[in-house]
């Protein structure tokens, strides 16, 4: 079998033109996804993208046709989903600006550059929520094609909502007649999306909103919905929407007694009512926000440069040169006291809680996000490691109805599998430098270089 060695100083000697069609990943502890007891000294063998076979040294052989990569060290995970996250958007703070200026770089330059920033932070999949609907397949196809690195994108296309802000109608759909609502979903669906995103439903004829719901459900899609205000939750538990994001704009304490109530009363009724409740909380952005203008360095970090053109970085670091001072943010540290309530009440109410960053919006770089929500989450809102590590790998794949594809370290998956040095379960933190890559089977980075050549 063939070995891919390091050297002393941690540079990778093999030549660069190995990309192996059968991998076999030697003696990191495996942290599959299922929850269980992590795996000490795993193999795992990986063919043609996707994963044969996964045991432990001294009872799983590898075959002579192999090349050996050392994961010695390490912890061993599935491929991380960023659930919630916009491509069309790199950390810039003036919206109004952004969008008018990048509009045409969207699908050449920009959503490009964001999903390869993803995948090099070890996020195999995600979800962009809310985008132009020919710059969000002409992604999709792309990195499906091989014509670009990036995750498994799922998409949205453009939100769904009564009626769009000015200026957005490019990514936002107004909908008021049920007619609309099914238009709009079919030419959605027809188009190839993975997901249909609503907003401000509660501003719709109800009739109108759960016909959204209805005909996303007969084309097969999930519906996820904002939870911004209380009435947006009590009408999405109505009309029947798969999984709320966000923990709401305001600085309300916490979640009213009646929401909560109907929460539990959805969440009792598991597979009767279509499966789990799904809820992405997007609580690192809010959390960390005053600690970025004390210390505004992680802005500097040039991880979020590549695939950007000079200009476009230019601009971004001007739009952030006082973080303290943006207006997008200015209630931000009176929503801060109420993160840890809100996030308790989910948990109570039996909501299966997704990681999701709305990654792209100000000041957060798609290279940081995923592992500052999971440091959250561990470090202040008393989540263990593994139920976070699941609810960024086996959770989301089951929301989108692809476990039997990915989601997991498991034999007939794709081989979509990162690894970090060191005990993942005590420092979640080290997942802010992932030291190996690999999504269907290819080596990205590895020993914490990218590897260049795999990069179309």
């Amino acid at each position: 079998m063939k070995h891919i060695i390091f050297g002393a100083v941690g540079v990778l000697l093999f030549s660069a033109s190995v990309i192996a069609e059968k991998t076999a990943l030697v003696g990191g502890r495996l942290i599959d996804g299922f929850g269980h007891h992590p795996l000490a000294n795993s193999v795992i063998l990986v063919e043609d993208g996707i994963i044969r076979a996964v045991g432990q040294q001294g009872a799983l052989a590898v075959p002579d046709d192999f090349t050996v990569v050392s994961t010695e060290g390490m912890d061993v995970l599935p491929g991380l989903w960023e659930n919630h996250a916009h491509l069309m958007l790199n950390g810039h703070a003036d919206y109004p600006h952004w969008h008018e200026a990048y509009a045409d770089r969207f699908a050449d330059e920009i959503m490009p550059a964001s999903a390869l920033q993803l995948l090099l932070a070890g996020i195999t999949s995600t979800r962009d929520l809310g985008a132009p609907l020919d710059a969000s397949v002409s992604l999709k196809q792309a990195i499906e094609n091989g014509e670009l690195a990036g995750p498994t994108v799922y998409i949205s296309g453009p939100f769904i909502q009564a009626e769009p802000y000015p200026g957005t109608e490019a990514y936002r759909w107004g909908v008021s007649t049920e007619q609309q609502a099914v238009e709009k979903v079919n030419t959605l669906a027809d188009a190839g999306v993975d997901i249909i995103k609503l907003i401000d439903h509660d501003k719709m004829p109800l009739r109108v909103a759960k016909k959204v719901v209805q005909q996303a459900h007969a084309r097969g899609l999930k519906v996820v919905g904002h939870s911004h205000r209380p009435d947006e939750i009590r009408v999405g538990i109505e009309i029947g929407i798969d999984n709320f994001e966000h923990t709401g704009l305001t600085t309300a304490p916490e979640y009213p007694d009646d929401v909560m109530a109907l929460l539990k009363e959805r969440t009792a009724t598991g597979r009767v009512a279509g499966g789990p409740l799904y809820w992405t909380p997007t609580v690192e952005g809010l959390w960390n926000y005053e600690n970025t203008v004390a210390n505004p360095e992680k802005l500097d970090n040039t991880c979020w440069h590549r695939g950007l053109k000079k200009d476009t970085i230019a601009d971004i670091k001007q739009s952030l040169s006082a973080p303290g001072q943006l207006d997008y943010m200015q209630l931000t540290p009176l929503r801060k006291p109420t993160l840890k309530r809100k996030f308790q009440q989910l948990k109570d109410a039996g909501v299966v809680l997704l990681v999701g960053t709305d990654s792209g919006i100000p000041t957060k770089f798609h290279c940081q996000s995923t592992w500052n929500e999971l440091a959250v989450w561990v470090e202040q809102m008393s989540m263990s490691p593994m139920d976070t590590i699941r609810a960024a790998t086996y959770w989301p794949a089951v929301m989108m109805g692809v476990q039997d594809k990915v989601g997991t370290v498991s034999p007939g998956k794709a081989a979509d599998i990162i690894a970090v040095k060191g005990d993942v379960l005590r420092y979640i933190n080290l997942l802010q430098d992932v030291d190996m890559v690999m999504k269907n089977g290819t080596l990205y980075k590895l020993n914490g270089q990218v590897r260049e050549e795999a990069i179309p």
